[in-house]
């Protein structure tokens, strides 16, 4: 089964890995065909496993043992990336302006729906969210750094812990699979 991993804030501040220290450590791990996309922390591997919850806790403890920090990991799976990808959370209409930026925030599950609607209210004329599943997405109309919403607001305000992608690494990486696929 292919998988996708985002790491989050893998290379921000102190917390450096190179990719090719990254693909070891998944190596490491057992899996196969492991690539890295962008210097992000974005990691594509197979593995025979289906249960995610035991693949993540093991990426979790080998990543933390052998970098000597926390790095918390979202895990998708290739139809899950697929479909988020192809999901249109808002209009075109909404998706005009000035300078929007479509990010998605991966999450651990499904936040409650008190989180989900306190997020969906924070939305004013620079940010707009919609909440999907255990996916977050964040429409940011021109600076993200004004938007108030960049870094751990956002976290505070769903209640949970995520990771950011600009919509079209996601789309990169579902073209990238589809690619794969196909061959």
């Amino acid at each position: 089964m292919r998988y996708l991993a985002f790491l989050r804030a893998i290379n921000v501040g102190k917390r450096q890995v190179k990719m090719e220290r990254l693909r070891s450590l998944f190596e490491e791990c057992g899996f196969k065909n492991v690539e890295t996309f962008i210097a992000s922390g974005n990691v594509l591997f197979e593995t025979r496993s289906q249960n995610a919850e035991a693949l993540l806790k093991k990426i979790e403890k080998h990543l933390q043992t052998s970098l000597g920090f926390e790095v918390v990991v979202f895990l998708r799976n290739e139809k899950e990336l697929v479909a988020m990808a192809k999901y249109q959370p808002f209009t075109p209409a909404a998706m005009k302006g000035e300078d929007p930026k479509l990010f998605v925030g991966f999450l651990a599950n499904a936040p409650a729906k008190e989180a989900a609607a306190g997020l969906t209210s924070c939305s004013d004329k620079l940010n707009d969210f919609r909440v999907h599943g255990r996916d977050l997405y964040w429409l940011a109309r021109g600076n993200i750094l004004e938007s108030g919403f960049y870094g751990p607001r956002l976290e505070k305000t769903i209640g949970m812990r995520t990771t950011l992608r600009n919509i079209n690494t996601v789309q990169r990486l579902a073209a990238k699979l589809a690619t794969a696929r196909a061959a």
